[in-house]
Parts: C-alpha cells; sequence; structure tokens
C-alpha cells in the first residue's frame, strides 16, 4: 500500500513516516521544510506539487497544519490558505486520483470553549456528541477542513475519518501559570488523566482508521488517552480531582510524593475515547496508570517513538514570553 503523509517534517508526520517504513509501506512525505522524513519539498496549496505525490497512492495522512502556537505570529489568511484551502486542494486531488482513504489530523482544540464549563458546574466529558464552539482562527479553520472532509465523502464517496487529537506535543506548556506552577514532567504526566495521549498511539490510530475509512465512509473521533475516570466523578473532579485520582489510580499518591510532584486541584474537561476505540479497534497503550507504572520503575513515561522525534518546536525564533507568544495578535 502507497501512503502520501502531509506535514512530514513536523511531529505526527514524521512519526508516521517512521512507522510507515519500519513496516516497509510504501510512503510520500510532503512537506514546505525539508527533514530526513521528506521526500517531496512542496506546499498542500499548490496543486501541481499535490497532484505530482498522488500518483498511485491508495491512503492520504493528512497532518500537515498550522497549529495553535502561529495563532500570534501568522495572519488568519494563512490559516485559511494552509488548513482550508490546502486542505481542499488535497480532497479534489485525492478524489480525482480515486484514492481508497483520507484521513485527517484535527485537534480537540476544536472545541474551543465548550471545553471549559462555567464556575459551579461539573467538569466537562467530551465526546464526538459535543458541539465545538471554536475560539481562534484555529479551531475555526480546522472545523472548516472537518465539513470539507464531510462534504466530499457526502459528494464524492471519498472515505474519509476524522482525528480530533490531544495534546501530544513534548514542548512546555504555554501557560506561564501552568509553567510556574507544575514540572513539565509534573504537568504532562497529570494530563495523561484528560487531554493528553503519546504519540505512538496516535499513529497506531490514523493507521487504523486508513483501514476501517472505506468500511465506515465518514466519522470523526476523539484521540485521547484512556482516562480513569467516570461520569460519577465529574462533579468532584471539579472541587478536588487529587481525591478522585487516588480513588481511581490506587498507588499515584506515593509516587507522586516520592518525586515530590503534585496533581492539579482542578479539572475541567475530560477527553473520552470510547468510540475510537469500539469502531476503530483501537487501544492506546499510553495512559496514566502506564505512567505511575514507569515512573515507579524510574523509567521514562514517553513510547520509545516518541522519544525517537523528539521536540521540534513550531517556530524558527525563540520568545522571552514563553515557547511561542500566546494572545492572537488584533487585526492579522
Amino acid at each position: 500500500m502507497k501512503f502520501l503523509v502531509t506535514g512530514s517534517s513536523g511531529h505526527l508526520g514524521e512519526a508516521l513516516m517512521r512507522t510507515l517504513a519500519e513496516r516497509r509501506d510504501e510512503a510520500i512525505g510532503l512537506d514546505i521544510v525539508p527533514g530526513p522524513f521528506t521526500t517531496h519539498v512542496g506546499s498542500i496549496v499548490d496543486t501541481a506539487a499535490v497532484s505530482r505525490c498522488m500518483k498511485g497512492v491508495q491512503v492520504v495522512l493528512h497532518a500537515a497544519t498550522l497549529h495553535k502556537p502561529h495563532v500570534a505570529t501568522h495572519s488568519r489568511q494563512a490559516f485559511i490558505d494552509i488548513n482550508i484551502t490546502g486542505t481542499l486542494t488535497l480532497l479534489e486531488e485525492t478524489a480525482r486520483e480515486r484514492v481508497t482513504s483520507f484521513i485527517f489530523t484535527s485537534t480537540t482544540s476544536a472545541f474551543g470553549d465548550a471545553l471549559v464549563p462555567p464556575a459551579g458546574a461539573p467538569c466537562a466529558w467530551i465526546t464526538e456528541e459535543v458541539q465545538p464552539v471554536p475560539k481562534n482562527i484555529y479551531g475555526t479553520t480546522k472545523m472548516a477542513a472537518e465539513d470539507l472532509c464531510q462534504l466530499f465523502h457526502r459528494n464524492q464517496r471519498l472515505a474519509c475519518i476524522v482525528l480530533r487529537t490531544s495534546r501530544f506535543f513534548p514542548e512546555e506548556d504555554d501557560s506561564p501559570a501552568a509553567r510556574a506552577g507544575y514540572t513539565d514532567d509534573n504537568l504532562k504526566a497529570n494530563e495523561f488523566l484528560f487531554r493528553r495521549v503519546d504519540i505512538a498511539d496516535v499513529v497506531d490510530a490514523h493507521l487504523l482508521a486508513a483501514r476501517k475509512a472505506p468500511s465506515i465512509g465518514f466519522g470523526r473521533y476523539v484521540i485521547s488517552a484512556t482516562t480513569p475516570f467516570t461520569t460519577d466523578d465529574l462533579v468532584h473532579l471539579r472541587t478536588d480531582a487529587a481525591r478522585v485520582v487516588r480513588q481511581r489510580v490506587p498507588g499515584c499518591e506515593s509516587e507522586y510524593a516520592r518525586r515530590g510532584w503534585k496533581m492539579m486541584p482542578s479539572i475541567d474537561r475530560v477527553y473520552v475515547n470510547d468510540r475510537a476505540r469500539r469502531e476503530l479497534g483501537w487501544a492506546p497503550r499510553y495512559d496514566f496508570r502506564y505512567v505511575v507504572e514507569r515512573l515507579a520503575a524510574n523509567q521514562d513515561i514517553r513510547s520509545p517513538l516518541a522519544r525517537a522525534v523528539g521536540a521540534k518546536g513550531y517556530h524558527a525564533e525563540t520568545f522571552s514570553v514563553g515557547p511561542y507568544p500566546v494572545e492572537e495578535v488584533a487585526g492579522r
């Protein structure tokens, strides 16, 4: 089977290309930035470049995008060009070449303001049924691209799967308060409870989606580590998350104490991967229980693939305010 991977010089793109190479699948890597796993340097908005890459391809894994870290450094028009027009270009060429499966990497950030319940309300239980309320140009353009995928399934009968992935980047958090309150390892370990996923599990979800897409037709799936929580925990997660975690994952408290780590006092949302596990046959391996077991054994909590890909950053320049600016620039 021949694959086209867009964004092949990025975190997920490289992880996909590495995995496909290990499986001995033929893969074309397309990115505007050269890299060891990019075979074609070019833009997804360039129809001719996309057409050249598409010849003989059965599966498109579309991971190229402008991300949330670009909101303050790139114009809104750039987001429209890359995230919407680029996706449209790929879909048109995919349909023309009669590709078997189109897998679109979306984001849980698309849920936007739906992720944060009002004061005094229980923690939000985020499934595919939650109506997204995008809060910036990133979420807005990812939702538009998702809708394009659905349109091409409906009108061109293209098998399209949308994967709304949670955090898998290794870079430090963009929130100054989070960076001040927790060490980076502590914060990322906490996030496996409700909003993080290992890149190896993300790759598995993409490859399973590619195989299942023809029989599913179109679907949207939340891709995040399996949470230990249930809906019975939602009220107390908002008011005393540490107590709920101690109940659901015995043994974590002593390991955290040994390291001088702490749990968040409140968790406002939980991503739920039930549908992806049920319909895609996805079996994520890296969850909070796994993290605690690795910590107790003094081992790295990241998968071998995550360690191999490493950190890439999102900008060529550095910023004094953190890993990247977080405020959208008015008028951009």
